[in-house]
C-alpha cells in the first residue's frame, strides 16, 4: 500500500467500525446498565414497601450482584477470548435477560438477594468483554475515541432510562395486573434477550471476517493490530514486560500471560484506581433515586415517579457532554496522566460537598459535577490496559 493511500484507508476503516460496531455494542451496554440499576428505581417506588426492605437490606441487594460478577469475571473473559465475542457476548445478554425477567415475580428479600447474585453471575464479563472486543478492532491511537463513543451509552442510559423507568412504573396494573415496579422489570428485560439473539448474527470476531470492510481496510487493520501486539509481546511497548503476555490462551504462553496479569504491579495499581471511580459511579447509580425521594422529608418537597426519573437524569446529560469532549481532547493531543488524575481529584472533592448543600437544586448541582468527573475519566482510563496487555493477559486484566 502506498504512503498516500494509507491515511485514506485508515480513516475509512475507523469510520466504518465507528458506524457498524460501536453503536450496536453501545446499545448492548445501554440495556446492560439499565438492567443492572433497575433496582434503584424500583426500591423507592413500591418494591421496598412490598418486600419489606430496610435500607440495609436494599444495600445488600444492590451489592450482592457484584459477588457473582467478580467471581466469574475473569473466567468469563477468558471464555470470550477462547470462543469469540460473537458467541460469548450473545450468551451473556440472553442469560442476564432471562434472570432479569424473573425479578418481575420476586416475592421476598431472600429471593431478591438470590436473583441479584444470579444476575451478577449472568452478566459477568460483559463490560470488560465489550472493551476487549472493541480494542481488538482498532489500533491504540484510535482507541480512546472509540471507547468514548461506546462509553456514552452509560450516562445516556440514565438520561433516557430514568424517565423510561418512571413511565413504566406509572403503568401500574396495566399488564396482567402487575405493580408498576414489576412491570418495569418486565419492560427492561425483554430487550436484553432480543439483543442477545441479534448479536449472535450481527457481531464479527475479527476484522479479517468483516464483509463490510474492503480488502485494503482488512489488510491495514490486521497488519496494524499485529504490529502493536508484537511490540507489546516483545516488551517494546512498556517497562512492565512481564504483564504483556502472548496470545495463546490454551498453551504455556497463555497461562504465563494470565499469571503475569495477576502478578503485575501495574495491573493492580489500575485496579485500585478503577475501584475509586466505580465506587462513586455506583453510589450514584443505586442511591440517587433514593436521595431524591429523601428530598420530600428533608426539604418538604414532593415529586411523582416521572419527576423523580427526570431529576435522576439531570446529572448525566452534562456528564455525557463532558465525556465526549474530554475524550476528544485526549485523542487529539495524546492521552496524559492528568486526563485521568484531574477528574479523579474533582470527583473526590465534590462527593462530600453534596452532604452540606441546603437545597435540592444545590445538591443535584454538586452531584452533576461528580458525575461529569467520573465519566470524563472512565473512557481514558480504559484505553490504558490494552496499551501493554495482549491476548489472554488482556482478557484477564479488565476486572470490573
Amino acid at each position: 500500500m502506498s504512503a498516500t493511500a494509507a491515511p485514506a484507508v485508515e480513516r475509512s476503516a475507523i469510520k466504518k467500525i465507528a458506524v457498524r460496531l460501536v453503536p450496536f455494542v453501545a446499545l448492548m451496554f445501554f440495556v446492560n446498565y439499565l438492567d443492572r440499576t433497575a433496582i434503584s428505581f424500583a426500591e423507592p417506588n413500591g418494591m421496598g414497601q412490598d418486600l419489606g426492605l430496610t435500607a440495609a437490606q436494599f444495600g445488600l441487594a444492590s451489592g450482592v450482584f457484584f459477588i457473582g460478577y467478580i467471581v466469574l469475571e475473569v473466567p468469563s473473559n477468558m471464555a470470550l477470548h477462547k470462543f469469540g465475542a460473537r458467541r460469548w457476548l450473545a450468551r451473556i445478554m440472553i442469560s442476564w435477560g432471562v434472570v432479569s425477567l424473573l425479578f418481575t415475580w420476586v416475592q421476598s428479600s431472600g429471593q431478591l438477594y438470590s436473583l441479584r447474585f444470579l444476575l451478577g453471575v449472568a452478566e459477568a464479563g460483559f463490560f470488560p468483554g465489550a472493551i476487549l472486543f472493541l480494542s481488538q478492532w482498532v489500533p491504540a491511537r484510535h482507541r480512546t475515541k472509540i471507547l468514548a463513543l461506546f462509553y456514552l451509552a452509560q450516562p445516556l442510559t440514565t438520561v433516557i432510562g430514568a424517565p423510561l423507568a418512571g413511565w413504566l412504573i406509572n403503568q401500574h396494573g396495566a399488564f396482567l395486573g402487575l405493580e408498576g415496579w414489576r412491570f418495569m422489570f418486565l419492560g427492561v428485560s425483554i430487550p436484553a434477550i432480543v439483543l442477545g439473539v441479534v448479536a449472535w448474527f450481527y457481531l464479527i470476531d475479527r476484522p479479517a471476517d468483516a464483509k463490510w470492510l474492503t480488502q485494503a481496510e482488512k489488510d491495514w487493520l490486521t497488519a496494524e493490530l499485529a504490529r502493536e501486539n508484537t511490540a507489546k509481546t516483545d516488551g517494546t511497548d512498556g517497562a512492565d514486560g512481564k504483564a504483556q503476555g502472548g496470545q495463546d490462551s490454551h498453551g504455556s504462553h497463555g497461562k504465563a500471560a494470565l499469571k503475569a496479569a495477576f502478578t503485575s504491579g501495574r495491573v493492580w495499581t489500575l485496579a485500585v484506581i478503577y475501584f475509586g471511580f466505580i465506587y462513586g459511579l455506583y453510589a450514584l447509580a443505586f442511591f440517587l433515586p433514593t436521595i431524591i425521594k429523601g428530598f420530600e422529608e428533608q426539604y418538604d418537597t414532593s415529586f411523582d415517579v416521572l419527576q423523580t426519573g427526570l431529576i435522576t437524569a439531570i446529572p448525566y446529560l452534562p456528564a455525557a457532554i463532558v465525556l465526549f469532549f474530554w475524550s476528544r481532547h485526549a485523542t487529539r493531543h495524546g492521552l496524559r496522566s492528568w486526563h485521568i488524575a484531574g477528574p479523579a481529584v474533582v470527583g473526590g472533592l465534590s462527593i462530600p460537598l453534596a452532604l452540606y448543600m441546603g437545597s435540592p437544586a444545590a445538591t443535584i448541582a454538586v452531584i452533576t459535577v461528580t458525575a461529569c468527573a467520573i465519566f470524563a475519566a472512565l473512557p481514558t482510563f480504559w484505553s490504558l490496559p490494552s496499551q501493554f496487555l495482549t491476548g489472554a493477559a488482556a482478557a484477564a486484566a479488565p476486572v470490573r
